[in-house]
């Protein structure tokens, strides 16, 4: 008995020291549903990094660790897989959460439980107060500045506000860009938004049905319409709209994901931009040439994407935080470490600026637009001949 409970008590060391020499990180998207590829896709970049980081001896010696939980997208899930994260396996951070819809939920749960919730794929305003709360620190731009580019783009090209239409999920992640979008024409003079035609959608579904008929219904045609959906709902909504408006500019905000909407896409549909809050992974730069090498290391069948150069770009800023820790990895020293990253250069083009005042890593937008079948990279003075539209 007592040679019994000396092996269970060396067990329990055994264990204890294990669990000490990783750095367990959580975090909760779907991976399963029709936004599964957005949370594959970000795990794959956050896990791509985090295993070149343990290829090297990890952080002091300690490995990282990532649980990822299926959220499917819904909120309820993503509340009960972030308690659980904390609560039961003990996660000190979560990265790369993805959806303003979870985020409604599962910041309330960072707050509560003290915890950082680290570079979510979500521009939503639910996750950017103002002072910035402790507990949330994002690398990506808003759906706010998302959308502002997108309407002070249209009106320098030629196009008249009345000729704006809006294709919205019908919940936080649709009104955070429908809002910004709003704002924007505010700020241009144009207040009348009530006249602009709006179609919503149900979030985890394709029923846009209803949505093309309000855009078809609109008193003044469209010529451009600004998006907050999903791949498979947004490339359904351009589908069936194509053919009575073959003309019209779809604009959508980056949640949508370039690489599964351009899958859902017929081949011929040229018309379509994607807002970009990391450059194409054909540009020359430094984090592009490591990204593209570690993903092929940690996976050879992973093919580069926008959204996992996210969740790769994340976890590299997310490392960098920790190693400005000096002392004990806790939950409240990796914000400090976070909070400590001035003028970081890792190779993106546009230098990493975190404060306590500042939870915003990186301001910047790319634009990319749909053509022969690719999303290239492009500037507004290229659609100049929207102007004789």
């Amino acid at each position: 008995m007592i040679r019994l409970v000396g092996t269970s008590i060396l067990l329990m060391f055994s264990l204890s020291v294990m669990a000490a020499e990783k750095i367990t990180v959580g975090m909760t998207a779907a991976l399963t549903g029709p936004s599964a590829a957005l949370g594959k896709e970000m795990q794959a970049g956050i896990a791509s990094y985090f295993h070149y980081v343990n290829s090297q001896g990890g952080v002091g010696g300690r490995k990282l660790k990532l649980i990822v939980k299926d959220d499917g997208y819904e909120p309820e899930r993503a509340g009960s897989n972030m308690r659980s994260l904390i609560e039961e396996d003990n996660v000190v951070a979560v990265i790369g959460n993805v959806g303003t819809p979870t985020a409604v939920v599962t910041v309330p749960i960072a707050k509560k439980y003290k915890t950082v919730l680290f570079g979510a794929f979500s521009g939503g305003d639910v996750l950017r107060t103002t002072p910035p709360s402790r507990y949330v620190i994002n690398y990506r731009s808003s759906y706010a500045a998302e959308t502002t580019e997108m309407v002070d783009g249209l009106l320098e090209s030629g196009i008249e506000p009345t000729q704006i239409a809006f294709f919205t999920q019908r919940d936080s992640y649709g009104d955070s860009g429908f809002r910004g979008a709003k704002k924007a024409l505010e700020q241009h003079g144009f207040t009348d938004i009530s006249q602009l035609a709006h179609g919503r959608y149900t979030r985890n579904t394709v029923n846009v049905e209803d949505a093309v008929a309000t855009i078809l219904d609109a008193p003044i045609e469209p010529k451009a319409i600004i998006m907050a959906g999903g791949s498979a709902a947004s490339a359904k909504f351009i589908t069936l709209l194509q053919h009575d408006m073959p003309d019209v500019l779809f604009l959508n905000l980056s949640f949508v994901d370039s690489h599964s909407l351009k899958k859902a896409l017929e081949n011929d549909v040229e018309n379509v931009i994607v807002m970009q809050v990391v450059p194409h992974w054909n540009a020359e730069l430094p984090i592009i040439e490591e990204y593209l090498a570690r993903l092929q290391q940690y996976d050879v069948s992973l093919d580069a994407n926008f959204v996992s150069l996210e969740g790769y770009i994340a976890a590299k800023i997310f490392h960098h935080g920790l190693l400005n820790i000096d002392g004990e990895i806790s939950k409240e020293s990796i914000i400090d470490g976070l909070e400590m990253l001035s003028d970081l250069d890792i190779g993106l083009g546009v230098n990493i600026e975190l404060n306590r005042d500042d939870h915003q890593a990186i301001d910047k937008l790319w634009l990319s637009y749909l053509k022969d079948g690719h999303f290239n990279l492009f500037s507004w003075d290229e659609l100049s001949w929207m102007k004789e539209r």
